[in-house]
Parts: C-alpha cells; structure tokens; sequence
C-alpha cells in the first residue's frame, strides 16, 4: 500500500514539474501544442536520402549506414528480407553490396556457409538515413574530426 501511494506522488510530481516546464516554453512534445486525448495528422514519410559518394563513417568500425527505405521488411528466426540482395550470390545479380565475411562465422570462429545466427538481424547494427531536421542540437564530431584535438 505505502509503495503504490509513493508511486502515485512520484508520478503526480513529475506530471506537475512537466506541465509547469512546458508552460514556461521549456518543453516542446513531438506532437507540438495537442493534449494527448486527441490525434493529429500522421507524420510525413521522410525520403530516404543517400549522397552520391555515399555515407561517410563516424569511426573506423562503424557498420555501413542503409541508403534506402526498409519500411515492410521482414527479419523472423527463418526469414531475413535484406539477405535477398546481399548475401552471395545475390548481391552480383541486384548490385547491392555483399555482407561482410565477418557475418559468416561464429563467435568461435567456424565459418558457416550461411550468415550466422547473431548477424541475423541486421537492424541490430545497420540503420537507415533520412532527410529529417535534428530534434536536438548535435555537437558530433567524427573520428576525423577529432584528429590533433589530443595531440597537445
């Protein structure tokens, strides 16, 4: 009893603390200005951007960055959409490039002429870009970017 009245105090007080910031102008929702009783316009879908020489990396083990849309693919325990272009030999036929050799062996090191279980769900690792404005200001600075800040 005296933890579920705790609870409801915490959570009274945060709803307090959250209505008087965004009053003030310091909490902006995702939703913008709507009371969550009622609905608003579903977002636009954002278009899959790529650049030409395609998507530089933040460091030097960073997985490759997805340059198209994977909005309806279908990752099960038997089934896994993206392996229909990119493992071998398919990735020649459509052009996509082929996983790496390091998702053809286990954790102990047997290669396997499948991709192995723990690479199986790519979205784990790889993400797709789009054009979208930041929700936040970022500061991110690359590895490249980084060079000589150390060096002093």
């Amino acid at each position: 009893m005296k933890k579920g009245l705790a609870i409801a105090l915490i959570l009274a007080g945060a709803l307090t603390t959250a209505a008087m910031a965004q009053s003030q102008g310091e909490v902006t929702s995702l939703r913008g200005a709507v009371d969550l009783p009622d609905t608003t316009p579903a977002a636009p879908v954002l278009k899959q951007s790529k650049p030409a020489t395609g998507f530089a990396r933040a460091y030097r083990q960073q997985p490759p960055l997805i340059p198209h849309s994977v909005d309806g693919y279908q990752v099960t325990g038997s089934f896994n959409k993206c392996m229909s272009c990119h493992s071998w030999p398919q990735n020649a036929q459509y052009g996509a490039p082929k996983v790496s050799e390091t998702h053809y062996s286990t954790r102990e090191g047997t290669d396997l002429d499948e991709i192995s279980p723990r690479r199986w769900f790519c979205n784990q690792c790889h993400v797709p870009q789009a054009d979208a404005p930041q929700l936040v200001p970022n500061a991110f600075k690359n590895a490249r970017e980084m060079e000589g800040a150390f060096s002093q």
